[in-house]
């Protein structure tokens, strides 16, 4: 990576990198201002590296959509030495290969009373729901972070002409495993919560297993295809 001057405030890089406080355990790597494959795969090099070569003191790093957060012990480090160890890690990042994983596959069942928004969402786009489950099954997901809840994926690669705003009135708890849109991205809910995004159906395939270690089906990264399945198959 190329590196600019230092600022007052942040260290800027070719990627737009900057380094500030996150409370007084914690400093933010901003890798941009994007929410796109790009600065996805930013995120999971920084991720990477950093994990690979944790600095004295460091506790552990969080990503987001366009952020890393550094979690570190106050007692051994403070903000200006963690800034400059981990200014100095960036200058060694390398790029990470994501286009060798195979996509996990998860059956849907669309529509009906598992997917009580799917009209919604084809009257949005101007097409039929038919038409709607056909484009969202032929989407190449990845997984840019897993929040909101245990194992929630918010998944980047939705086609934009299903591309749906957010309900105007959030439910107050939406079943697990119901498969949404909301906005530009899809998702699944892993457990029984409330929920604004429109649900186009549900699968069975348990996304957070707290038994398992780990205890979430997908991870920051991985791919994601889905299935278009019965609901005769979703019942049994």
């Amino acid at each position: 990576l190329r590196y600019a001057e230092r600022g007052t405030r942040s260290h800027v890089t070719a990627w737009k990198t900057q380094i500030e406080p996150l409370g007084d355990g914690a400093l933010l790597i901003r890798l941009g201002d994007r929410i796109d494959e790009s600065t996805h795969r930013r995120v999971t090099a920084v991720l990477a590296h950093l994990s690979a070569n944790p600095f004295p003191g460091m506790i552990e790093c969080v990503p987001a959509f366009t952020t890393v957060a550094v979690h570190y012990d106050l007692r051994r480090v403070v903000f200006a030495t963690a800034s400059a160890l981990v200014e100095d890690l960036l200058k060694t990042v390398r790029p990470v290969d994501l286009s060798t994983s195979d996509p996990i596959e998860i059956p849907v069942c669309y529509g009906g009373d598992l997917g009580p928004d799917l009209r919604q969402v084809a009257e949005h786009a101007g097409i039929s729901a038919d038409e709607v489950v056909r484009v969202h099954a032929g989407g190449d997901y990845r997984v840019y972070m897993i929040g909101f809840s245990p194992g929630f994926p918010f998944l980047g690669g939705l086609p934009e002409r299903i591309a749906t705003p957010r309900r105007s009135s959030p439910r107050v708890a939406v079943p697990a495993g119901s498969v949404a849109i909301g906005g530009a991205q899809t998702g699944v809910y892993p457990t029984e919560s409330p929920g604004g995004w429109n649900i186009i159906g549900r699968t069975r395939l348990a996304l957070f297993r707290p038994d398992l270690d780990p205890p979430t089906l997908l991870k920051m990264g991985d791919r994601v295809r889905f299935r278009p399945i019965s609901r005769p198959e979703f019942d049994q």
